[in-house]
């Protein structure tokens, strides 16, 4: 899939690795449009990039359904979440606990039946942005693995019922599979591990080897989207030393 004049809605794409594939894919030529609910920031990256900008939340079900009924796009990344609340099991509330789950997983579920029942046209794709937590768990993150875990389940859910509906959508999950510094999830969590460490939160994202600064973990997704190698596989790996890695699906 080439992205030259592609039309694509990334939600969450105002800061952190959203950006970071926002000045990817419009790099490439795609015309891209950001969700989010910041209008001072998504401001700022409409006047840097020229992308257009919609302020809506993504926990809103009507918003999913008007914003792809307006926009149609050809690519759809879900990316959008929130910041975990951070502690040990034994120090966590309920209402702490399902904050992932209450932001990420429910808009996960209301975008994703919004391309479902719209339907988006065939041939689209859409990117569900999960997490390595959703491999390892996340101990001082409460709910947060299971959440990301949870988007991956859903993204596989989508397309058995593109296959079954002959929709011709293709769901595909993203997995960075390392912390990212600058990025506000990130940011929270490795001071967090850091804390609970007594060592420096530079230090403690050194342990994932080689950084992936927002832009270049852009490009990796620009690559799963251009490459043909990967138009069928189902989820991605993404680190910085290790590039691109078939965790689920079998390359075409």
């Amino acid at each position: 899939m080439s992205l030259k004049d592609k039309n694509v809605v990334v939600t969450g794409g105002s800061r952190g690795l959203g950006l970071g594939l926002v000045e990817a894919l419009v790099a490439h030529g795609a015309r891209v449009t950001i969700i989010a609910r910041s209008a001072d920031a998504l401001e700022s990256v409409r006047a840097r990039l020229g992308v257009a900008t919609i302020c809506a939340d993504v926990t809103d079900e009507t918003a999913a359904h008007r914003i792809l009924t307006e926009v149609s796009p050809d690519i759809l990344v879900l990316n959008a979440g929130a910041k975990p609340r951070m502690g040990r099991l034994d120090q966590m509330s309920w209402a702490d606990f399902t904050v992932p789950w209450e932001h990420d997983v429910k808009a996960g579920l209301y975008w994703l039946q919004a391309a479902l029942k719209l339907p988006l046209k065939s041939g689209s794709r859409v990117m569900v942005i999960s997490s390595g937590a959703a491999v390892d768990g996340s101990p001082m993150s409460g709910g947060y693995g299971g959440a990301k875990r949870m988007l991956w389940f859903m993204a596989k859910y989508a397309n058995g019922i593109s296959e079954q509906k002959d929709l011709g959508i293709r769901f595909q999950a993203i997995v960075p599979q390392q912390m990212v510094r600058g990025t506000g999830v990130g940011d929270t969590g490795a001071e967090a591990y850091a804390g609970a460490m007594d060592i420096k939160p530079e230090e403690f994202v050194a342990r994932f080897g080689a950084p992936m600064p927002p832009r270049e973990f852009g490009e990796k997704v620009v690559s799963v989207l251009d490459d043909p190698k990967y138009a069928e596989g189902f989820a991605f790996g993404l680190k910085g030393d290790t590039g691109i890695t078939m965790l689920e699906g079998a390359v075409a």
